[in-house]
């Protein structure tokens, strides 16, 4: 892997491999009664969170410490940000301590590749404004293997708020690698220009991206990064977008129902959808520890061998 993870367009298909294939020995790890492992003990990692997060900075410190990580958080509400402080600024004097790690959440695209930029210390993306989200992609990837024989040939539909979604953008790149016959689906003012560059198929009927899909994945609508009307009304949107159980009986019989989370439920999902027995919604939670700890592993220098100590 390079020094760095900020894309998803940076892994080779070999390298997606790895990352799953170490993570089904770090997911063993999570099963024991003691979850720690001295594999990056000494090693320093810093989470630095621009914008608010549960699942992915909660998934990133619980896989820093079952790593024996020294981790610190750095609540940028109570940072020198507030005092006009910029990006690089913040970094380099990060950098000035010497981490190994800086996992970095930010509401700027890009930000990741300035710190990428300017710190020795290795960077891992945990979500740059609408760009990518590359850790989710890959825990998302990882839970598809663990229903489906292979990713290769499966129908994924992807519906939602594409406009606004890095998690869009990371899973496009890693299925369509991958062999996936990806669909994309959303109102007319929600799907971006160009998506069907991408290799994906683009529809504005969700009746139609879920019929015979192996695996649909709901996105949220981000409201917070909305300045217009961009549907009528959240009671529209869910009458012709969102997930009923009617609507998943298009689908596969064994179709798995996904969501990176949070849910708006009645919105995006129904709630007898969202904790119905085709949901892996939580599995997806709890395959983001393992995933995160064989990211930074791999990326600390590790040998898959050298897992199990």
């Amino acid at each position: 892997m390079k020094k760095d993870l900020l894309s998803i367009s940076d892994l080779t298909r070999d390298e997606i491999y790895r990352i799953l294939e170490t993570a089904d020995a770090m997911r063993e790890i999570g099963t024991r009664p003691i979850k720690k492992v001295p594999t990056l003990r000494g090693k320093t990692v810093v989470n630095l969170f621009y914008e608010p997060s549960t699942r992915t900075r909660t998934s990133f410190e619980i896989a820093e410490k079952r790593l024996s990580a020294d981790t610190l958080n750095i609540a940028v509400s109570a940072s020198s940000v507030q005092k006009g402080e910029t990006l690089a600024d913040t970094a380099m004097n990060i950098e000035a301590m010497s981490p190994d790690m800086i996992v970095i959440r930010h509401a700027s695209s890009g930000a990741c590749h300035l710190l990428s930029r300017i710190c020795k210390s290795r960077i891992i993306n945990a979500g740059d404004g609408m760009h990518e989200h590359p850790t989710q992609a890959l825990l998302d990837a990882y839970t598809i293997r663990q229903h489906k024989p292979t990713i290769e040939g499966l129908k994924v539909a992807i519906v939602g708020d594409l406009l606004h979604s890095r998690v869009l953008r990371s899973n496009v790149l890693l299925l369509t690698k991958l062999g996936a016959d990806v669909w994309v689906c959303g109102p007319p003012t929600l799907v971006p220009r160009g998506m069907q560059q991408l290799g994906v198929t683009v529809s504005t009927s969700v009746e139609a991206a879920i019929d015979r899909a192996d695996v649909i994945m709901m996105l949220r609508i981000q409201q917070e990064r909305m300045q217009g009307a961009y549907f009528p009304s959240l009671r529209e949107y869910f009458s012709l977008f969102g997930m009923t159980s009617a609507r998943v009986a298009l689908a596969k019989p064994d179709v798995i129902i996904m969501h990176p989370g949070p849910m708006n439920r009645g919105v995006e999902i129904a709630s007898d959808v969202a904790d119905g027995p085709h949901s892996v919604i939580l599995e997806q939670v709890a395959n983001g520890v393992a995933v995160r700890m064989a990211v930074l592993y791999l990326l600390a220098g590790g040998v898959e061998d050298e897992v199990a100590a």
